[in-house]
């Protein structure tokens, strides 16, 4: 005998397409929800905010480097060209951001520039936000306009110097800067030329003296162009050395073959021309060629091949974070 099962299939397929669908309708539910879920994720990245903003896919890839804070403060602000521009300066320092930002919208100055005052801290009056020099940094250590030395500070590795290589008797500099300065006297006196000291090592009360003199005589204005307050010159480290040559003045210095010979060689024994021509406004102080900084021979040499001062190197390799 012969049944027929087609009428039972029927009815199995009847049965067994509700559940299909209910299944197809949780699975595209599943999905649903996981792409609602990505895509709310998505909506808190800051790839997706920046890119709100109006910064491109490209840009967005450079600003994920930085850390959130920065980010944030993107976030707070319209879409700036520039900030790319800045990310790509050689000497960037996110910490510096908002401030390159702010300073250039009112500076005639180019970014390469903004981003050099601003890390120098020269977007501020000279001698305000002022610091303490950092003393363990030895021979790296920073006095400038903003940054200061104690009145009672004096290394204790300072020497004097006789005075075959000096002016009076009384100049005193640091070992190392002594001996440094030795072997570049020696190296320029085998070419004829004769590097004489003429100031080094001041205390702050020779440094008060000196910068009331011009105060007295000039006023606090020009005081300040040509002289470090007391407590704010290099001259206290004892790192410090103003070289002439005979028949030389300050003035005249640049004149002689002693300073061509310095321009190309002071590097090599660790000197740096402290107040280069048409950096004043980075170290405040008119330019002076006869104004020599001991940093060791790293320092200055990279110094000397970047054309930068001592004290945009201090920012961005010393005192960076």
């Amino acid at each position: 005998m012969c049944y027929n099962n087609n009428g039972d299939d029927m009815k199995r397929k009847i049965k067994r397409k509700p559940i299909v669908v209910i299944i197809l309708i949780a699975i595209l539910s599943t999905f649903g929800i996981i792409y609602a879920v990505k895509t709310i994720n998505y909506h808190k990245t800051y790839e997706y905010k920046l890119l709100k903003v109006g910064y491109s896919k490209e840009e967005v890839v450079e600003i994920e480097k930085l850390k959130n804070k920065t980010k944030d403060y993107l976030l707070t602000i319209e879409y700036n060209k520039d900030v790319i521009s800045l990310l790509n300066e050689k000497y960037f320092l996110e910490k510096n951001l908002k401030t390159y930002l702010e300073y250039y919208k009112d500076s005639d100055y180019d970014l390469t520039d903004v981003v050099a005052v601003v890390n120098v801290g020269a977007n501020n009056e000279w001698y305000t936000n002022t610091k303490k020099t950092d003393i363990s940094k030895n021979e790296l250590m920073l006095t400038n306009k903003f940054y200061s030395l104690d009145t009672s500070y004096n290394s204790d590795n300072m020497v004097k110097v006789s005075k075959q290589y000096s002016y009076g008797e009384n100049q005193m500099v640091t070992q190392d800067t002594f001996d440094a300065f030795l072997s570049m006297f020696n190296a320029a006196k085998e070419e004829d030329l004769t590097l004489i000291i003429n100031s080094s090592y001041r205390s702050y009360e020779d440094q008060e003296e000196i910068y009331n003199e011009y105060k007295s005589t000039r006023g606090e204005k020009a005081a300040n162009k040509i002289a470090a307050k007391p407590g704010f010159s290099e001259h206290q480290t004892g790192m410090s050395i103003d070289i002439q040559t005979y028949g030389s003045t300050a003035k005249t210095f640049e004149e002689f073959d002693e300073f061509k010979w310095l321009q190309q060689n002071a590097h090599k024994y660790g000197f740096i021309l402290r107040y280069p021509k048409d950096k004043e406004y980075l170290t405040g102080y008119e330019y002076e060629s006869w104004h020599y900084r001991y940093v060791g021979i790293e320092v200055a040499t990279y110094i000397h091949k970047n054309n930068i001062t001592f004290d945009e190197y201090y920012a961005y390799f010393v005192e960076k974070d």
